[in-house]
């Protein structure tokens, strides 16, 4: 059973209900967000960039589900092709969808779909360094860390390490 799908517009307000009722407990994990952030129009605002980023090829935005109602979301961002062929890949749960091995499952979805369909020869994640459900997530989907990058994001108002972790397209031989 496939739990993600291509995001669309009518997800704004649904996501905006899952953000604001996941704000605490996202926090942490993320950047200081404004107020918009929370509302259908600044959820909807995110979807319109990110659905005219997916249409040049630069990236692939997605909603986790569970039950037929959202999770969370999962994208495999920045996609660089020439000799690089890349792209990193985000996620985020609701606090209220943990714990349920949906991660795990979203991830392994996104990775298909950027080894089969995209043809991407690699993949890269970044963590915080106490992110410890992050890295297993990683690790089950066969993400390996090979560094950690200084003061890589500014997450939750500080400029913080964060772990790397890379996959590599098993299908393409080097």
């Amino acid at each position: 059973m496939t739990i993600t799908r291509i995001a669309s517009l009518d997800d704004a307000e649904e996501l905006a209900e899952l953000v604001r009722a996941s704000r605490d407990f996202l926090a942490p994990w993320e950047p200081i967000r404004e107020a918009g952030f929370y509302t259908a129009a600044g959820q909807r605002f995110i979807l319109e960039h990110n659905l005219e980023a997916y249409a040049r090829g630069g990236m692939v935005p997605l909603v986790i589900t569970d039950g037929g109602r959202i999770a969370g979301r999962i994208n495999i961002n920045d996609v660089v092709r020439g000799a690089a062929q890349f792209a990193h890949i985000g996620y985020w749960l609701g606090a209220a969808h943990t714990g349920k091995g949906l991660a795990s499952t979203a991830l392994a979805e996104a990775v298909t779909h950027a080894f089969t369909v995209l043809d991407l020869h690699r993949l890269q994640a970044e963590t915080l360094l106490h992110n410890t459900a992050s890295h297993r997530v990683l690790a089950r989907n066969g993400f390996e860390p090979f560094g950690v990058a200084p003061r890589y994001l500014n997450i939750a108002g500080r400029w913080q390490d964060h772990i790397l972790f890379h996959l590599f397209n098993p299908a393409q031989a080097d």
